[in-house]
């Protein structure tokens, strides 16, 4: 009892307090705005794919300096608008990322016989002799036998190492260096040295780039917006909390008080993390929670089969964790492994998902095999032995899923089709198949300075409906305030002559403003092609991983291919709703379908562990057919219960939050209806076929 007191207690206390310390990004807090303008020089001229090399370079850069999120945007023919979310300091980020990062090494005669193009790599570190901080580089093959020459040569002198023209340090060579390595020394702090690695690493830009603008920038979404969506968030646990003690009474208690022991410890370690929350990493969070619940609700079924089949409630509880381990474990590795593999290959926003994500799993797996059984095992040593707290499930009753299964196909292929219909007639009309937002095509950036500080409140009521307005209402936008100044901000897609016109005038009208306080420039997408195929190739890769564990630990094929076009047809039905109600996509699609690919594949496992149960404990004699059918029809009421908490969670995040919440969560319920659906009436079926047409192929090769 002081457990479960101190545990809701410390709830109370700490959620609040914890969520508001954790580093926020640029649409939750804000963060350094940083213009870089490209110069023609004597040994470079700038042009178009100077350019895109640059954006290139910088987003390697950003990368390496562990942000999450950042946006990094070409602006004209010669700028490019770098946004860091909670930088520590701006200051040092801002010089690491602006250096050209030209590395000379040169002889006393001042000739430049090595350059930044030989090496192989660059790492920081501190020397354990001298604790001096240094960088350590690795040349290449043909780096390693310029540099050896170049010390044979100039033994008992010095080599100068210079960036961008300055002197780095200049040692002295007591002996030739044949190994292809070398150190830079003279980094005050390791950070410092870091730093000049990653500019190293990253490679010299093709183009002088020069620093030409600083500023701090407020949040994409304003106070107001933040208190609303921790205010939808609040009323959507809650809501999870009345559920589960509603369906599952005492035990559904057990739970919600795990689920808070699991949220202190979430928001903890991204605490100590120092982690970057953003939209997407939030998604991560509600994804974790969802799965967190999953893990009690699984649990808690197995103990009312078990007190349903006559055991005693303490044999129960035992054997409902040992019962429900195989499915938690499989369900989250397989999440897991996926955020592990979207995490090394992917960037910026899906980075962020990936790290959330596998905090929440490893946690929601902690909570529930440890948390969860030491309050059962605790309150019942205490006397709650009443096999009614816990429930008794009555016998299952079998539905005909395989019956149905040609009917579940043809209205998930009708819907799909429908989606691929209008794909085709969105290409045909706009040129594109999606709505894509600024975040991937670019869009026009209107600076407006204003008489007064506009408030974000002020900004969305009676700015934005200008835009709106000049834009035709197909247009979304996004608005950030420019800290101690009245600037503000807005980007939106590119606006034709016209209806710049149009917004200029009502501007004026509105606001009495001058033209001359208004500047629109255009943007190229924050989603840069590499990072559209990272995030695809992350994708990829995360479905081929998890159809390797899936076939390895079912030990068959059929389960591994069922679960991997189960989760192309949540994707393909998400895409569906995208195409034919045009809603936007931009960078949080990519977490969206992420997101809904995490889930389903948990619920789908789920079901495919009790069909080997049962395939394994007499029911094959009963036929194939009834294995598949008892095995949806047993876990049938997981797979709701589990879908209505994660889809009440979200739709309250809809109903209470602001616009760029709901962009967000509307898709994400789309997938959450679509993944119950695959997981109870397309997985299993498909399972089923597959072993059927392999019966019947070695029936025809053994007649052969």
């Amino acid at each position: 009892m002081i457990t479960v007191a101190v545990i809701i207690a410390a709830f109370f206390v700490c959620v609040r307090p914890l969520a508001s310390s954790i580093r926020q990004g640029l649409d939750l807090q804000g963060g350094t705005h940083v213009v870089l303008e490209a110069v023609d020089t004597e040994q470079a001229q700038v042009n178009d794919d100077a350019m895109n090399r640059v954006v290139a370079i910088m987003e390697k850069r950003v990368n390496a300096l562990g942000l999450t999120e950042p946006i990094i945007q070409r602006e004209g023919e010669r700028r490019v608008i770098i946004e860091l979310p909670g930088v520590k300091d701006p200051d040092a980020a801002i010089k690491t990322i602006g250096k050209t990062a030209m590395l000379e090494f040169r002889d006393e005669d001042g000739n430049t016989v090595l350059t930044g193009t030989d090496l192989k790599d660059a790492q920081a570190s501190t020397n354990p002799q001298t604790g001096q901080n240094v960088v350590n580089l690795e040349f290449s093959d043909e780096g390693a036998q310029k540099f050896a020459d170049l010390t044979m040569k100039n033994v008992g002198r010095t080599i100068a190492i210079l960036l961008d023209g300055e002197v780095l340090t200049a040692p002295n060579v007591r002996e030739p260096i044949l190994g292809g390595r070398a150190e830079i020394t003279g980094q005050k702090t390791l950070e410092e040295a870091q730093n000049l690695a990653v500019v190293l690493r990253s490679g010299a830009l093709p183009v002088k780039v020069e620093i030409i603008e600083t500023r701090t920038v407020g949040p994409t979404l304003g106070q107001d917006s933040k208190d609303k969506s921790q205010f939808a968030f609040a009323v959507g646990l809650g809501a999870v909390v009345i559920f589960m003690i509603f369906f599952y009474h005492f035990s559904g208690f057990i739970a919600d008080v795990a689920l808070m022991a699991y949220t202190i410890m979430l928001l903890g370690i991204l605490y100590l993390m120092d982690a970057t929350l953003t939209l997407p990493g939030v998604a991560g969070i509600i994804l974790s929670i969802g799965m967190a619940v999953d893990a009690n609700v699984i649990i808690f079924t197995r103990i009312k089969e078990e007190i349903g089949a006559g055991n005693s409630v303490d044999k129960a509880i035992k054997s409902g964790f040992e019962k429900a381990l195989s499915a938690i474990l499989d369900g989250n590795i397989t999440t897991l492994i996926a955020a592990a593999v979207l995490y090394v290959r992917g960037s910026g926003t899906v980075k962020g998902f990936a790290t959330t994500l596998a905090i929440g799993i490893i946690i929601s797996l902690i909570t529930a095999l440890f948390v969860t059984r030491g309050l059962l095992t605790a309150f019942f040593a205490l006397g709650a032995t009443n096999p009614k707290l816990y429930g008794i499930k009555k016998e299952t009753k079998v539905i005909n899923f395989i019956g149905f299964r040609r009917i579940a196909y043809s209205i998930s292929s009708l819907v799909i089709i429908v989606g691929f219909i209008f794909l085709a007639m969105n290409k045909k009309n706009t040129g594109d198949i999606f709505n894509y937002d600024l975040d991937f095509k670019g869009g026009s950036s209107t600076t407006i300075t204003f008489d007064k500080d506009m408030s974000m409140k002020e900004i969305d009521s009676e700015v934005i409906p200008l835009f709106t307005a000049a834009t035709g209402g197909n247009a979304s936008t996004q608005a950030a305030k420019v800290a101690g100044t009245n600037e503000v901000i807005i980007k939106t897609r590119t606006m034709t002559t016209e209806e710049r016109t149009k917004l200029y005038d009502s501007l004026q009208e509105k606001f009495s403003i001058s033209e001359d306080k208004i500047v629109t420039e255009n943007i190229s997408g924050a989603v840069s092609t590499e990072m559209k195929k990272d995030a695809v190739w992350a994708l990829l890769i995360a479905i081929f991983c998890m159809l390797i564990y899936i076939w390895i630990r079912f030990r068959d094929i059929k389960f591994a291919s069922a679960s991997v076009m189960a989760l192309a047809h949540d994707v393909l039905i998400t895409v569906t709703f995208y195409a034919v109600l045009r809603w936007a996509v931009g960078s949080n699609f990519i977490a969206c379908i992420l997101t809904i690919v995490g889930y389903s594949i948990n619920a789908t496992i789920v079901i495919f562990d009790r069909i080997r149960e049962n395939l394994h404990n007499g029911s094959k004699k009963k036929g194939l057919e009834y294995v598949v059918n008892e095995a949806i029809s047993s876990t049938v009421t997981r797979s709701i219960n589990t879908s209505l908490t994660t889809f009440i969670s979200v739709f309250v995040l809809y109903i209470f939050g602001v616009s760029s919440i709901r962009d967000f969560t509307l898709p994400l319920m789309v997938g959450i209806v679509a993944g119950a659906w695959s997981s109870v009436c397309i997985a299993g079926p498909l399972w089923f076929d597959f072993v059927i047409l392999s019966k019947r192929k070695k029936e025809q090769l053994s007649k052969k």
